[in-house]
């Protein structure tokens, strides 16, 4: 089971909820990084597919990831990206003292860089095994803003590579 809205919900809503300027900014840099990979892989290799890295945060020590990696799996194939390891991580929650302004009401976990399947993630991509990792949605890197954005532009500053997201940022609840 799924802690965000489906893929269904968000076809179904019948009015979007309208985006807020931090989750605007958030998408525009991913696809920036999304862009600037695609443009290097096609100078480099001719026009081969972007290689992506399939990443699932799923809820407990008994979830299967399967559901999500063959979501994960056909919005990779729609988006002409090759798919190449499947990796996870078992969410843990963490104490979490709410901050003024703070965008992390969704339940706090483990950070992505604490997480074995998402440093396997980034020793990956570090190695050039892959050009980008593709998720659900950005709660399974962080629900946090800031620490979100800052494993966007670091992926994207240091090993130009980039995140897709099957259901893309939503705005964050009021606080």
């Amino acid at each position: 089971m799924r802690r965000t809205r489906s893929v269904d919900d968000v076809i179904a809503s019948p009015i979007p909820p309208e985006p807020s300027s931090c989750s605007v900014g958030l998408a525009r840099l991913r696809l920036q990084f999304r862009r600037e990979a695609a443009e290097r892989r096609n100078r480099q290799s001719g026009g081969r597919p972007l290689r992506v890295l399939a990443y699932s945060l799923v809820l407990g020590r008994g979830a299967d990831p399967g559901d999500d990696w063959n979501t994960l799996q056909a919005e990779a194939e729609q988006r002409g990206y090759e798919l190449g390891a499947r990796l996870h991580d078992v969410a843990v929650p963490v104490a979490a003292m709410h901050l003024p302004g703070s965008h992390a009401d969704r339940g706090v976990c483990t950070p992505p860089q604490e997480r074995p399947g998402w440093r396997e993630v980034e020793r990956l991509i570090r190695g050039g095994f892959a050009d980008g990792v593709i998720v659900m949605d950005r709660h399974d890197i962080n629900s946090d803003d800031d620490e979100y954005h800052a494993v966007i532009k670091g992926l994207g500053e240091r090993y130009q590579a980039f995140v897709h997201l099957v259901i893309p940022e939503e705005p964050a609840a009021p606080t």
